[in-house]
């Protein structure tokens, strides 16, 4: 049995948990199908210590009690972790050496999960993530159809950025799927865990998880050149090994399809550069502006109707103008967000005029679009013409950009 600090409760409540419906946890299965009645728009279960479970529906926590089960105990937690595990030794170790796995769970012939367990406070938590089982499209996610464009590259790196939960993995399967319909090409995905499952059509597609089919990202990628791939799907860019082999990937010739945790296009951009040396600066910025093809960010906001969340999507796409300034530097007027604003025909767009659009539309509230915006009072005077924006937003007891304050996606980040 795992150990976390002194995760377990005295053989007294032990044995009252061995009793009744409590018993199920020992087979997931039935307290999970159980919560997934709940609703059919749930994104998330959370299993914590002093909680009921609860499942995650439009970014919003709410408690269940399946098959009678209340607050968590941490026994049961470590329980419900061990049957999760079960089959999985390499990821137990991993747990019980670093605090914290990431793996993949299903039900059969149902529901896939993208699973992490992790210790806390000498306890143990489970976040299951719930994927999909049907590949989503472009269009069933409700994403700019330029993005189809995609598909024709031929080398070059496409980043999909955002923070956790913001639908990154959805929108790189999408674009997957699409070059699988559309192409004849080898196509070799690292993950961690594997997500969506894809299916040969005119492609040939080959999915390797970290941990049973690979030690790492590094060691997978580097075997991934020997493979003849023509697109290669890094899970994410996790460090300066893993982005430089995959600069190197483009620069001979492949297509890379990655994430990043960052909330727009220009923090993507200093990501990158800030994994080098600084003396490396120049180098890196001449190689990543020759490289990059696309930069995708998104947020999800919750819709102005109640039926669940929207994407909002800012798109930096490779051109002469964006090349320039990825490879100087951003300046006053010369900034990537000026590019992407002026871009339009070019496929580009900026979050704070597509959230301006949203509210105008009425898909979204004006508080929700102010709450994601990138600058709150640009926005508003975009929207309304205010003098002052800055004393609306006092009013509506909000901070304006001139008092900023860390945002959701900066403290996700």
């Amino acid at each position: 049995m795992m150990r976390a600090g002194r995760a377990c409760v005295p053989p007294t409540s032990r044995r009252a948990f061995f009793s009744g419906a409590a018993m199920s946890f020992f087979d997931p299965a039935p307290i999970i199908e159980r919560m997934l009645l709940v609703s059919d728009k749930i994104s998330d279960l959370n299993f914590s210590v002093g909680q009921p479970p609860q499942v995650e529906i439009n970014g919003k926590l709410t408690p269940v009690q399946p098959l009678g089960v209340q607050k968590l105990t941490p026994y049961q937690t470590e329980i419900l972790a061990m049957a999760i595990l079960k089959g999985h030794p390499d990821a137990a170790e991993r747990l019980i050496r670093t605090g914290a796995v990431d793996l993949s769970f299903s039900l059969p012939s149902r529901t896939r999960f993208r699973v992490n367990i992790f210790q806390q406070r000498g306890t143990y938590s489970i976040v299951m993530r719930l994927i999909p089982t049907e590949i989503p499209t472009l269009r069933s996610l409700r994403l700019p159809p330029q993005l189809a464009e995609i598909a024709e590259l031929r080398n070059g790196i496409v980043l999909v950025t955002g923070p956790t939960g913001s639908g990154k993995s959805s929108t790189l399967a999408a674009i997957i799927d699409l070059i699988n319909e559309t192409k004849h090409y080898h196509i070799v995905t690292i993950e961690d865990p594997i997500e969506f499952l894809h299916t040969h059509k005119n492609s040939t597609i080959n999915q390797r998880e970290i941990g049973s089919d690979a030690v790492d990202f590094p060691s997978a990628l580097r075997a991934a050149l020997r493979q003849a791939p023509k697109v290669i799907l890094i899970g994410e860019m996790r460090d300066l090994e893993t982005t430089e082999i995959a600069l190197e990937a483009a620069e001979t010739g492949h297509l890379v399809l990655s994430t990043l945790h960052t909330i727009d296009a220009s923090k993507t951009v200093d990501r990158i550069i800030g994994l080098y040396p600084k003396n490396e600066e120049p180098v890196i910025r001449t190689r990543l502006a020759q490289t990059f093809r696309y930069i995708i960010s998104q947020r999800l906001i919750p819709r102005a109707d109640g039926r669940g969340r929207i994407a909002a999507v800012e798109i930096l796409k490779s051109t002469p103008r964006t090349r320039e300034y990825i490879q100087e530097g951003e300046s006053e007027g010369k900034s990537l967000l000026d590019a992407m604003r002026d871009g339009q025909l070019d496929g580009m767009q900026d979050f704070d005029t597509v959230i301006k659009g949203m509210i105008e539309r009425g898909i979204i509230t004006l508080e929700d679009g102010l709450a994601f915006a990138t600058n709150q009072n640009n926005l508003l005077l975009a929207l309304k013409g205010l003098s002052s924006g800055d004393d609306y937003l006092r009013a509506q007891g909000m901070s304006p950009a001139s008092e900023p304050k860390p945002s959701i996606f900066e403290v996700i980040e």
